[in-house]
């Protein structure tokens, strides 16, 4: 039988993710002991009462239908949270909605609220599942560089008129993945002004808000004034909780969105399984000093890999926030060249810039998602490969 793919397909072709992953299993079939600091998915628990809360109730019987949606307890317990660490006041009832991870509100926001043909403005470099959600819209990007000379902030000023004027929505990330960079409140200000001035919905991707360092607390985009008019923050527990495979996250602010995103999810899932939302509401009335510690062991790592790799003499940049460290690659190198340059003369696997934008050539994307003990393997890996 003769089986064709709709045109939509050709935008989902194999991502250089699935490419670095299979070239690393060769590797490691040819008895190669690879360090993987490609994918940002957490090595370590969650909280142990996380565990404890999941045993518990995953053992009672009328847990197992249809959630349907968020549940009341935890919605409740987004809204105390983001009182309690954002001072930000949420309606637990119209201005939370609980999603399957933040990825599956990314890659369904688009389809609500851009029709074909429509433009978003995104980051450039940027996560791909943005890229993801323009593409099942239909809809068509517009990149805003994210350049070190401006901090890693889209330039609002250079977007031109007729460019902002098609702009249904903009998406933000900060701290981002892949660039680890903080907003400012002036920033956010900014961005508010001209979501205003050119009815522009702005979706701020806050997925690594409990990822930071040195006391530099991300700023809420929802604490500015004015934001909840404009937009909404999409947050998940599987970076701040290490939660990553329970699959839950949640959207809150502005309430017509709120609304639009939860009818179109409510034709596609029943909702995110009960004991994983108890667990989640645990987390995040209960977490602040696992948060804290988490935080320490990220900036030890980042500590031990970035003094690392200045003693063998590739100077990076320090991050404030997330679990990226964003390195520009030596001279004469191409980023997707680079990072195929250390797996094989290494055994260190490492996501080129490229990947995420146009703008992230000449940068690879260093997760820390190992221990110490690796990533100091690592530094003695790279500093024998005759790269440096």
């Amino acid at each position: 039988m003769r089986i064709t793919l709709s045109e939509r397909m050709k935008a989902f072709g194999t991502s250089v993710f699935s490419e670095l992953a299979a070239y690393k299993q060769t590797k490691i079939s040819q008895g190669c002991e690879m360090i993987d600091l490609s994918i940002g998915s957490p090595d370590l628990p969650p909280p142990a009462f996380v565990m404890d809360t999941l045993e518990t109730f995953v053992k009672e019987e009328n847990q197992y239908g249809y959630a349907l949606s968020g549940t009341n307890e935890f919605h409740e317990a987004v809204a105390d949270y983001y009182s309690t660490t954002y001072n930000v006041k949420l309606n637990k009832e119209t201005e939370v909605l609980c999603l399957m991870g933040s990825q599956d509100g990314l890659v369904h926001f688009p389809m609500v609220f851009a029709d074909p043909g429509d433009v978003i403005l995104v980051p450039d470099p940027g996560y791909t599942a943005y890229a993801t959600g323009i593409a099942m819209a239909g809809a068509v990007p517009y990149f805003m560089p994210l350049r070190k000379e401006n901090k890693f902030l889209p330039d609002l000023s250079s977007i031109p008129a007729h460019i902002a004027e098609r702009a249904k929505m903009m998406i933000l990330n900060f701290p981002g993945n892949p660039v680890p960079a903080l907003a400012t409140e002036s920033f956010f200000k900014e961005v508010i002004a001209f979501a205003q001035k050119y009815d522009v919905i702005i979706l701020h991707d806050f997925a690594y808000s409990e990822l930071y360092y040195d006391g530099h607390k991300p700023l809420s985009f929802l604490s500015i004034d004015g934001a909840k008019e404009v937009g909404v923050e999409m947050n998940s527990l599987s970076k701040s909780f290490n939660m990553a495979g329970c699959r839950i996250g949640y959207l809150c602010g502005n309430k017509q969105i709120i609304q639009a995103l939860a009818n179109l999810k409510s034709n596609l899932d029943y909702g995110v399984f009960l004991p994983i939302q108890k667990a989640a509401a645990a987390a995040l009335r209960k977490g602040a000093a696992f948060c804290e510690q988490n935080r320490q062991i990220y900036q030890s790592r980042r500590d031990r890999l970035v003094e690392g790799l200045a003693s063998i003499g590739w100077k990076v940049d320090s991050p404030k926030a997330s679990m990226f460290v964003w390195a520009e690659v030596p001279r004469g190198w191409t980023s997707t060249d680079f990072a195929y340059a250390l797996i094989d003369k290494a055994n260190v696997v490492v996501t080129p810039g490229q990947a995420f934008g146009p703008h992230g050539e000449g940068v690879v994307r260093i997760a820390l998602v190992q221990d110490e003990a690796k990533i100091r393997q690592a530094i003695v890996n790279l500093a024998s490969s005759g790269i440096f």
